[in-house]
């Protein structure tokens, strides 16, 4: 019979909690069973060294719904604490040979840079004088009051306007008809997402009267979440931290499955619209969430 600590028979409650093995829990963490169970018993020898057991513990405690830190302060007597000289230390030796060179490229940059200056300065200073210069006007005044004049007449003549209020009316004519042709379509018909039944933690949607399948898993707290089709393939699998989200498309799949480690802080949304879980968060953490996807067919 396994002997668990303390700390070990809280990680193991709430794994079964979550209607998890140690496969499962393998899986979801990718630690090796023979360490998930370590971490149950309390054999921390076994681990590659005391970083581990800490790291280890955190991943367990995140997949089976826990806070990790909560569980460091309730039990820091029972884990290994790690002190700075146990971490990866960075040489300094190295740093000031990184910083050595680029100083000294920065360095010989400097008179190619302030010689640029003074070139486009210099141009600058030339194409102002120039224009000054040689840009003065060959017309006298009073014939460029005469064609102002001229052009203002123009503007203001009556077939000018003539011109702009039967465009006008043609424009509004044009949106008038818009308008009333949207008002005259056929209603688009909105999408359904119906419910076809629940099997133990599973329960399966039906999607339709839509041609897109758009996907967005979003979590409130902490969740561990894996999102695969209908063959196997996962497209996303790993834990979303607060207000963190995941978006698929799965409008070219006819089903897409989510598994959803932690459903009270887990929101589902199908093309904008939000899913209702079933089956009550509150009593079943995880859940498998099965949405199958009946493609509106194009005329």
């Amino acid at each position: 019979m396994l002997q668990l600590t303390e700390l070990g028979n809280r990680l193991r409650e709430a794994r079964e909690a979550n209607g998890l093995s140690l496969d499962d829990l393998q899986e979801i963490t990718k630690i090796q069973k023979r360490y998930l169970v370590g971490i149950e018993e309390g054999k921390y020898e076994m681990m590659p060294g005391k970083f581990y057991v800490r790291a280890f513990i955190k991943q367990y405690a995140e997949a089976v719904g826990l806070e990790p830190e909560e569980i460091f302060e309730q039990y820091k007597n029972d884990i290994p604490s790690v002190h700075n000289d146990e971490l990866p230390q960075l040489s300094r030796v190295q740093t000031r040979k990184t910083i050595g060179p680029t100083n000294s490229k920065i360095l010989d940059m400097l008179p190619k840079l302030f010689l640029a200056i003074f070139i486009i300065g210099a141009a600058v200073f030339i194409w102002v004088w120039f224009s000054k210069n040689m840009g003065t006007s060959t017309e006298s005044p009073d014939q460029e009051q005469t064609e102002s004049v001229i052009l203002k007449e123009k503007d203001d003549s009556p077939l000018n306007k003539t011109e702009e209020s039967t465009q006008s009316e043609e424009t509004d004519k044009n949106e008038k008809t818009d308008i009333e042709e949207k008002e005259e379509a056929e209603p688009v018909p909105s999408q359904e997402l119906t419910v076809l039944g629940t099997e133990g933690r599973k329960t399966t949607y039906e999607l339709k009267n839509t041609d897109q399948f758009k996907l967005k898993v979003l979590s409130k707290g902490e969740t561990w979440i894996d999102i695969k089709n209908g063959k196997n393939y996962s497209f996303f699998q790993g834990i979303l931290k607060e207000n963190e989200s995941q978006e698929v498309d799965f409008t070219n799949e006819d089903v897409a499955e989510i598994v959803v480690g932690r459903a009270l802080d887990t929101e589902i949304y199908v093309n904008d619209q939000k899913l209702e879980f079933v089956i009550d968060p509150n009593k079943t953490v995880r859940q498998d969430i099965v949405i199958q996807f009946v493609k509106t067919q194009t005329q």
